[in-house]
């Protein structure tokens, strides 16, 4: 049972990325734009913008998961929740930490991976509208990202 819980959560997690994706290309930018744009734009001069309501819509399900699967004596909606929480601390750290930098750490990487990521980023914020934009996804990035990461 154990192997099942534990693959039940790396699935969730992994297929959040394509969730992440989706949600991106489809709501982010498009009918919810007026929420993410201030992330292109940098239209917010505090700490917190509009597209950080994002964290909500995205962190609901998870939680609801995890308390309903809590109540039903741990089952598969218990640990798909936590695989969606997980995504969710993911994409926190790699996102708003190491990608742009809300706090101040994590500056420099040597991974290649991280890198990459970090560079496909930064072409997805080359675009300011919401038409027109490429690598919707956090975690998963194509190989051409990967060519001299060393110098992002």
């Amino acid at each position: 049972m154990i192997i099942i819980n534990i693959f039940t959560v790396i699935v969730s997690f992994a297929f959040m990325e394509f969730i992440a994706w989706a949600t991106h290309k489809f709501v982010m930018h498009g009918f919810l734009w007026t929420l993410h744009k201030d992330h292109h734009t940098k239209e917010s001069s505090g700490f917190f913008e509009k597209n950080d309501f994002f964290f909500l819509i995205f962190a609901i399900p998870g939680m609801l998961l995890i308390y309903f699967g809590l109540n039903n004596g741990f089952d598969i909606m218990f640990f798909s929740g936590i695989g969606i929480t997980l995504y969710g601390l993911a994409y926190f750290l790699v996102h708003e930490i190491f990608i742009h930098q809300r706090f101040k750490f994590l500056k420099k990487s040597e991974s290649g991976y991280l890198n990459a990521v970090r560079r496909a980023h930064k072409i997805h914020h080359k675009h300011l509208q919401k038409e027109n934009g490429e690598c919707f996804g956090m975690l998963w990035v194509t190989s051409k990202f990967y060519k001299n990461t060393s110098q992002s």
